[in-house]
């Protein structure tokens, strides 16, 4: 097994993995219903295996779970129930181990908006409606449940809002295990990173600061150029950073098809390390051929 996270992130950068969802379907699977890369944990968990391999033998030290859309509600409109969708999600653990042995296994817990399916965790449109409280009893029992199968750490990812934050960080306390705070950002022409939400991406990560379950706060699936503003601003919570953006690409929830050109520049990453960057790698449409400039970059 590996040391603790955090103590590897004290001595130096660790490179995260890609795109899973990217990967997988690059392989020939499906992943275009709601359930996401989350379908195959129980259709065809080799596959997931196979993918996790992928990122592995081209440098990743973290494997991320395929629970990013692993979610009780969003089984249960698929008719699983939510015995067998705690069972899938714990599976994604169990696979992610299979596929990188010897590498920390990240819990990937999505945002609200990525059960709905619709692209909102683009927007954090929900957060209002919602409300902190249900937030939290929503994102509880996948937490739970990923830590109890043996996650290393929990990766709280792709959140667009400041009380989606509030609702994670919350939970993380309460559960005691090692998290990281993940925002999407954009950074408008004041040069000022925010969530998706409009909030300042800085007064976000300061909810960080003295939750002791933390271990890193920073960015994913937002446009590379963001990264360093966005990094800048996660600064001021005084903890090791994370980035791993995507390619740079645009989602359009209704087409569910990715528009644009990008890739992420390895000539970027010495700054985001000199900024504090602790953890680096990739998102959405971020391959291994990726990652493996990436890993190269930093060693």
């Amino acid at each position: 097994m590996p040391p603790p996270l955090a103590d590897a992130l004290a001595a130096g950068p660790v490179v995260l993995d890609g795109g899973l969802s990217t990967e997988l379907e690059a392989r020939g699977h499906d992943v275009s219903s709601a359930l996401w890369s989350a379908r195959l944990l129980r259709d065809d968990p080799d596959a997931v295996v196979a993918a996790h391999a992928a990122f592995a033998a081209a440098g990743a030290q973290v494997a991320t779970t395929a629970s990013y859309q692993a979610t009780v509600e969003g089984f249960a409109a698929a008719g699983i129930d939510r015995t067998e969708a705690l069972a899938l999600v714990a599976r994604s653990v169990q696979l992610a181990r299979r596929g990188a042995p010897g590498s920390w296994v990240a819990g990937s817990v999505g945002p609200y908006g990525a059960a709905l399916a619709d692209g909102s965790e683009y927007t954090g449109g929900y957060v209002e409606e919602v409300g902190v409280a249900r937030l939290r009893a929503f994102h509880r029992p996948r937490m739970a449940a990923l830590a109890e199968a043996g996650a290393d750490v929990l990766a709280c990812e792709t959140v667009p809002a400041a009380a989606e934050a509030e609702a994670l960080l919350a939970e993380a306390d309460a559960l005691g295990v090692p998290v990281w705070l993940s925002l999407t950002t954009v950074v408008g022409g004041d040069g000022v990173a925010r969530t998706r939400r409009g909030e300042p991406a800085a007064e976000v990560f300061a909810m960080a600061r003295g939750v002791g379950a933390v271990v890193a706060v920073g960015v994913n699936c937002t446009d590379p150029a963001a990264v360093g503003p966005s990094l800048d601003a996660a600064a001021t919570a005084g903890l090791p950073l994370v980035a791993y953006p995507n390619s740079g690409e645009g989602w359009d929830a209704a087409a569910r098809a990715w528009t644009g050109a990008g890739g992420v520049d390895p000539a970027a990453v010495p700054g985001w390390v000199a900024a504090g960057a602790r953890l680096v790698g990739g998102c959405c449409r971020v391959r291994p051929s990726d990652v493996a400039a990436l890993a190269r970059t930093i060693r």
